[in-house]
């Protein structure tokens, strides 16, 4: 047991790295087309750090383990929100752009509407609600880019200059985009393969791994951009991110997995009789967004408060993943 357990944490170091080399590589050539940086942090940065979610989704959906597609979306959304959002928060609570997160947190919850409704109302995901969601993931794109590149879009003169200095330096941009997809494939396949096997060892059901470490591990990219904001004194642009990131894995994350490979919604845990899913992993994503994003819009601003009562979710969440 113990090479699946190496391999398993050697996934997760590639997912890491290349996580973090893909949104180096991609933002780099972002920024050398002038891209302007809403456009970046919203579509760039939270793809990049969301593909590790659709790799290892998507892998399990072809290999047959759908549990770990479906948990690994949820879970993900859960583990975003409230450790990963949370931790900034309760650090350094600070103020947000209202506007900006208007569009990304509307298509989040209206998403996540369908997402629920097909869940509670017909207890799989079909291959055309796969292309919904994915349609949902292309219309946002769309009109995301349209804001971006709206009125105040434009170049100067600075830029351009900006532009030829680092003209040199593309390549590096290139290499790291290339090498970063790489390494979050292979990581991926490592993490799907060996976190069944140590799911199968321990007993414990797949969706209770996918739900906490697959998703703890694959969400580790949203974590190291969030310290890197923090430390760097933009906790807002850590919130973009992750609330972008969530959308991401429920229209992109799963749209591509039932896409490739339909599957049933997990019913291996129950609570007086009912899916566990359906009382508590559903509800605890609704919620912990409604607790982030909520407040955010209201008053523009985040509090310790609500980071710290986040942390407490997750903790609880995770406890009773286990225990429960």
């Amino acid at each position: 047991m113990l090479q699946p357990i190496l391999l398993f944490i050697l996934g997760l170091v590639l997912l890491i790295k290349g996580g973090d080399w893909f949104v180096d590589g991609a933002t780099g050539i972002a920024h050398r087309f002038h891209v302007p940086e809403l456009l970046i942090g919203a579509t760039v940065v939270s793809i990049g750090t969301t593909l590790p979610e659709v790799m290892v989704s998507a892998t399990s959906a072809i290999s047959g383990h759908g549990e770990i597609a479906y948990g690994n979306a949820i879970g993900s959304v859960i583990c975003n929100t409230s450790l990963i959002a949370a931790i900034t928060v309760a650090v350094r609570p600070s103020k947000v752009d209202r506007a900006a997160l208007r569009t990304p947190v509307l298509f989040f919850f209206a998403s996540a509407l369908f997402y629920a409704a097909v869940a509670y109302f017909t207890g799989k995901f079909t291959r055309p609600v796969g292309f919904v969601l994915l349609a949902v993931f292309v219309a946002y794109m769309v009109i995301l880019v349209r804001q971006a590149l709206g009125p105040k879009a434009g170049s100067s003169d600075a830029p351009q200059e900006e532009e030829r200095k680092e003209d040199g330096s593309i390549l590096k941009d290139v290499v790291f985009l290339v090498l970063g997809a790489a390494l979050i494939a292979i990581g991926a396949d490592l993490l799907v393969d060996n976190g069944t096997l140590i799911a199968q060892w321990m007993g414990v059901p797949e969706s209770v791994i996918a739900l906490t470490f697959v998703a703890l591990g694959t969400s580790l990219p949203e974590l190291v951009t969030a310290i890197t904001s923090l430390a760097k004194g933009h906790g807002a642009l850590s919130l973009g991110n992750v609330i972008g990131a969530n959308l991401f894995n429920l229209v992109l994350v799963s749209g591509v997995s039932v896409a490739l490979s339909p599957f049933a919604i997990p019913a291996n845990k129950k609570i007086a009789g009912w899916n566990a899913s359906l009382v508590v992993d559903i509800p605890v994503m609704m919620a912990v967004m409604l607790i982030l994003t909520v407040p955010a819009l209201a008053r523009g601003k985040l509090s310790r408060v609500q980071g710290i009562l986040l942390l407490g979710i997750y903790a609880a969440f995770c406890t009773f993943q286990f225990i429960g």
